[in-house]
């Protein structure tokens, strides 16, 4: 059986893996061999007639597990591109992707297929493919569209985020190097697959490696810290990694040490996503002794950033450049910022860098200038390596004439012993601009007023000159985390 793949190599890797156990899910063990089988009869269903699928875009509804994977790489044996949906999103918004990117075929496990044969009445059954009869598989090219990941929006729909296969590959390459994959590791995956966080550096670097990957239903930390003493590698999102601490603390004193001790046997715990808190950072390496890699990335580039493997792994700081990527800070005028400590807006050019946003040319265009994606992110160095500021639509406060970072009273504000969770925004002010506002879930059993807190954080930031505004909340949406839950925050409070 021959691969027809010019791009990431990917497909051929699983065929080599041969015997090796490349998935672990609810099924079972599934080897490379037997992944590869499953990938050339989803993309034999997948061509029906056609020689090739020549770009058709191709949703895809799977529980994590094996059967995503032969959905994905089966996509991609047949020349289409891979819209990977999540099922837990409301119909509207499937709808939406569905018509956005204009999908013809659509894929789906057992669990999930009643409901999206509901949206795309011809949605193949993963299942049922099996045993579908071979067929001979298309050329495909390395600059062929491959993949489409939708990126969260704020004031506007979301927007499908283009890669090729030579961008894939490009992601996937700097952290199998950089983070030292190799066959013998075993990444306990807990993370969505429509992410580039879950799908390329948990996934699809496993593969790349000829590793193994345990996937977990769903996240639920009692179930990670009874597994995690199998894993090499732990990739979560700091919202993850602070559940996982709370469910510790409130463990019987032995189970704590028998988790603790699990916990210390992976070699490699990422974090990413959002910002890593310097206090969540700290109690993860007390419990654990593991202290978490940082890095910074986006759904147009993979990562573009990382705290080294090897080396100081700074808290509130994303690291350095990966390789192959070139990064620069531009200030308002438009030129570099030379030096360090000043401030400017991220900018990112590597051949991992996405192609387009589908269907929207206008919006691909003003997205790069002189060849450079403009992130939309602020960031600083000091010292060496990259802090990252904030979202400039959103955790910039242009507040009297001050800028101030939102992440940055964040950090300020978790220093409190009352304070669990925060989120801090900018709310339009007539006379300021905008005003700093802060919304704070209190720890259990702990009191505080808004009037003390706001005197508590003004006598630690000289810049909290504006009037602020706080209130205190019994919970926060998602967290507080990403730039779509700081939009839900700003509406909490235009409610109030």
């Amino acid at each position: 059986m021959a691969w027809h793949m010019a791009a990431v190599q990917l497909l051929e890797r699983v065929q080599e893996g041969g015997a090796r156990t490349a998935i672990l899910d609810d099924d079972g063990a599934h080897t490379y061999g037997e992944l590869a089988v499953q990938s050339t009869a989803v993309a034999s269903a997948l061509l029906r007639d056609a020689p090739s699928l020549s770009g058709c875009r191709v949703a895809i509804m799977a529980a994590p597990g094996h059967r995503f994977v032969a959905a994905l790489v089966g996509t991609w044996l047949a020349g289409g591109v891979a819209v990977p949906l999540c099922a837990q999103h409301p119909a509207p918004e499937l709808q939406y992707v569905l018509r956005d990117t204009g999908a013809q075929r659509a894929l789906a496990d057992a669990a999930h297929h009643p409901r999206l044969q509901r949206l795309f009445t011809e949605a193949l059954q993963l299942e049922s493919l099996t045993q579908a009869c071979i067929k001979p598989l298309p050329a495909v090219a390395s600059t062929d569209r491959a993949l489409i990941l939708y990126s969260s929006g704020t004031t506007s729909r979301p927007k499908g985020v283009v890669s090729t296969h030579a961008n894939i590959q490009a992601m996937i390459m700097p952290l199998v190097s950089s983070w030292d994959w190799r066959a013998d590791d075993r990444i306990l995956h807990v993370l969505p697959l429509h992410h580039a966080h879950g799908l390329i550096n948990a996934l699809l670097c496993c593969l790349w490696a000829g590793a193994t990957c345990e996937f977990l239903p769903r996240f639920d930390a009692r179930m990670v810290w009874e597994r995690l003493g199998k894993a090499t590698l732990l990739m979560g999102v700091p919202t993850m990694y602070h559940k996982l601490l709370t469910v510790w603390r409130a463990a019987p004193r032995t189970v704590q040490a028998a988790w603790a001790d699990a916990a210390r046997k992976p070699r490699l715990m990422v974090s990413g996503s959002s910002a890593l808190p310097t206090a969540l950072f700290d109690a993860w390496a007390e419990v654990t002794g593991q202290r978490l890699l940082e890095r910074y990335g986006m759904t147009e580039m993979g990562m573009a950033l990382s705290n080294p493997l090897h080396g100081e792994r700074r808290s509130g700081t994303v690291g350095q450049p990966l390789p192959g990527i070139a990064v620069r800070l531009v200030g308002e005028d438009g030129r570099a910022v030379a030096g360090e400590g000043a401030p400017g807006e991220l900018q990112v050019r590597g051949s991992s860098v996405f192609m387009e946003y589908w269907n929207r040319p206008a919006m691909t265009r003003q997205a790069f200038k002189a060849g450079w994606f403009c992130t939309g992110d602020m960031a600083v160095m000091e010292r060496g390596y990259y802090r990252i500021l904030g979202r400039i639509s959103v955790d910039i406060i242009k507040s009297g004439g001050y800028k101030v970072s939102a992440l940055e009273v964040e950090e300020v504000l978790r220093q409190h012993p009352a304070i669990d969770q925060c989120a801090v925004v900018g709310v339009p002010d007539p006379e300021w601009g905008e005003r700093i506002c802060a919304a704070v879930v209190l720890r259990t059993g702990c009191v505080l007023s808004a009037a003390s807190l706001r005197a508590w954080v003004k006598a630690r930031m000289a810049f909290y000159k504006a009037p602020t505004r706080i209130i205190l909340v019994d919970a926060l949406p998602h967290n507080g985390i990403g730039k779509v839950q700081k939009a839900r925050v700003q509406q909490l409070f235009a409610e109030y």
